[in-house]
């Protein structure tokens, strides 16, 4: 087929299909797994002719600057939610607070990611076919425990979005939480591409590798010049430095041995807050997420082996989704946000912050393009991401009984 058209039925069948589907079902589920979900039905079943030629190399590339821009707003999502003004209202928090704020947050990712690498190591490392392609066992059950940690900041915003204001104070929570653990992660997998690739990554002597490194100094400078000076450039000017930001920090991250998306995030997350604080970062998510991204995650679920996809896949998704949430609950028990929250609200929040959304399947893809998951293990990872997500909502309102009833209106979750 004529590259223009594999373009177009890329396009039908992951953006607009996907947004059918998404409205047909009345906008119960996040957006961002049905044109997973379509990918991996047609992985598993092959009904896709392989003579339409999908995935498509024009929607391939269109994915991944979607998924780029996405990377790039959630790095943007911190900075403006890490300096937002608190609720009306709210009391003034402690140093106490504060601290024990920052023990939960921490314990919320700890405890997950240990279970998950220490259950990945005496069990699914040794399952067939789950051994990680490069060899190194250690590092591909850390893999898997840094996936099972994840907190899904900007699904788990949308969703925060559909609850709407009846708890707004205990979703707050577990978004400042998010926030907090998403940075963490990031700096995790950066942390384990530079251990996994050895000595070559730590080898910078090249011209360009001492421009890229120089590039992410000369935009924390940059930032901390703004900060000090309170310089707020013109609105164009902060929308010019934005796709700057985004292909520097991409293309270091790259000349550095690391992932182009691990650039992406933090070259959003170093754009100065008072700049962050006057772009649209809900919009142009959700230009990335509805019309660009579902190229590459209906891409990620298409281009999963159909034979990794069944029983033993399903099963093996259901035991990482089952550590993964009473990880999480355990967490929050053991160390609440708040010393206020009951016991059910403490629980209400560890049903939160188990939504895995994008970033899990961003996280699996970067570790599967490095070589530290093997297919079977990003095909359970990804199917776990799906399930967390449609999870969220429901386990939240189940979890806080009839208090969490409100009337849907408006439901819009992303």
């Amino acid at each position: 087929m004529h590259t223009i058209l594999s373009a177009g039925a890329d396009a039908l069948i992951f953006i607009l299909l996907a947004w059918t589907l998404w409205r047909l079902l009345g906008r119960s589920i996040p957006i961002a797994v049905v044109p997973i979900i379509i990918g991996l039905v047609l992985a598993a079943t092959g009904w896709l002719p392989q003579s339409w030629g999908v995935p498509s190399v024009v929607g391939d590339k269109i994915g991944w600057i979607g998924v780029l821009l996405l990377a790039f707003t959630a790095g943007l999502e911190t900075r403006q939610f890490a300096h937002a003004d608190p609720p009306t209202g709210a009391p003034a928090e402690s140093r106490g607070s504060v601290l024990r704020f920052v023990a939960s947050a921490a314990l919320a990712l700890l405890l997950p990611f240990l279970v998950g690498a220490l259950t990945a190591y005496h069990y699914f490392s040794v399952l067939p076919n789950w051994a990680t392609p490069n060899g190194d066992r250690v590092l591909g059950s850390i893999a898997i425990g840094l996936c099972i940690a994840v907190s899904a900041l900007p699904v788990l915003i949308g969703i925060v979005r559909e609850l709407g204001p009846l708890h707004r104070s205990l979703t707050q929570v577990a978004v400042r939480i998010a926030v907090v653990d998403d940075a963490v992660l990031w700096i995790g997998l950066a942390l384990l591409l530079l251990v996994a690739d050895g000595d070559a990554a730590l080898s910078v002597g090249s011209p360009l590798q001492l421009l890229a490194l120089a590039v992410p100094v000369l935009m924390m400078v940059l930032g901390a010049i703004s900060r000090r000076r309170n310089f707020v450039p013109p609105g164009w000017a902060i929308w010019l430095t934005l796709p700057l930001y985004l292909i520097a920090g991409s293309w270091a991250s790259s000349q550095l041995g690391l992932h182009a998306l691990l650039g992406a995030y933090f070259a959003g997350a170093m754009i100065p807050p008072s700049w962050a604080r006057r772009l649209p970062v809900e919009r142009i998510g959700q230009f990335a997420l509805l019309g660009l991204a579902p190229l590459f995650f209906g891409h990620s679920g298409l281009k999963i082996d159909g034979d990794t996809l069944g029983w033993a896949s399903l099963q093996a998704s259901l035991a990482l989704l089952a550590v993964s949430v009473v990880a999480k609950l355990v967490a929050v028990l053991i160390c609440p946000p708040a010393s206020t929250l009951s016991r059910r609200e403490a629980l209400a929040i560890g049903a939160l912050l188990q939504c895995k959304g994008l970033m899990e399947i961003v996280a699996a893809t970067i570790l599967r393009d490095k070589g530290l998951l093997s297919e079977h293990a990003f095909a359970a990872l990804v199917t776990l991401a799906v399930l967390s997500t449609l999870l969220t909502g429901p386990f939240f309102r189940f979890i806080l009984g009839r208090r969490a009833e409100q009337p849907q209106s408006g439901r819009q979750l992303i």
